[in-house]
């Protein structure tokens, strides 16, 4: 299945999302304020802090008690000593792209992310990753499907660095609706023809990267129109080496 071309747009303004609230919701509201139609393939791409919020997945840092091993990656990367906890706590390994971090973490749940995926919430709290991001994409889905009567795709986008460079890029950490691989195919010099994987849901989370932004854009959701894409509820984890159950 090939792409030749593609739009996308933010779904702005969007409301303020906060902690229990029906992200499913608020985005089926803000379609119908907006005038927006849903067409059958579209995905919608969701922020992860969102998804967060909405999953109440904050952490008071006053109830979280740095260990040695925190205390000295603390030291190391100039990070609170209660955040270098949480991503102890929320990751498998770790390990440090330059002597003073990012710090490069293999989430419990499979996901090689910078600092675990955890996001400061000002100087008192943290927001960890949602539970399930698979599970939560397919809610999303299946809420938004049965609201409108549109089949979408629905995959949850973070943002992510690099240990080989400076800055950020986006990536997808769950997904419904749509194959997280897509093979590719060319044919070699004397006939032999070769398969190539890609990380589909990255390119797709990376594609609305450049509407959503980073820090400060406050547009967590946005549509993506004209992508050709295998259906299906894999999800993100069926494609990661080291995945396991939430």
């Amino acid at each position: 299945m090939t792409t030749s071309s593609l739009s996308g747009f933010a779904l702005e303004p969007f409301p303020t999302v906060t902690e229990g609230d029906d992200l499913a919701g608020l985005i089926t509201a803000a379609l119908r304020e907006q005038h927006i139609e849903l067409q059958h393939g579209d995905i919608l791409v969701v922020a992860s802090k969102v998804v967060s919020i909405a999953e109440k997945r904050r952490v008071d840092l006053a109830t979280v008690t740095p260990g040695p091993d925190a205390l000295a990656l603390s030291a190391a990367t100039g990070k609170p000593a209660e955040i270098t906890e949480l991503i102890l706590a929320e990751s498998q390994t770790h390990f440090l792209a330059t002597p003073s971090g990012p710090i490069i973490a293999r989430h419990r749940l499979g996901y090689q992310l910078t600092s675990a995926g955890i996001d400061r919430d000002g100087p008192d709290g943290a927001w960890l990753l949602p539970t399930d991001p698979d599970a939560s994409a397919r809610h999303l889905r299946d809420a938004i499907t049965a609201a409108t009567g549109t089949i979408v795709a629905v995959v949850i986008a973070d943002s992510d660095g690099r240990a080989d460079r400076r800055g950020a890029t986006v990536i997808s950490i769950g997904a419904a609706g749509i194959a997280p691989l897509r093979v590719t195919e060319h044919t070699e010099p004397g006939g032999r023809t070769k398969e190539q994987e890609e990380t589909f849901t990255d390119m797709v989370a990376a594609a609305a990267g450049l509407i959503l932004g980073q820090r400060g854009r406050g547009v967590p959701v946005v549509v993506l129109r004209g992508i050709a894409y295998e259906a299906s509820d894999d999800g993100v984890r069926s494609m990661l080496h080291h995945g396991i159950r939430p």
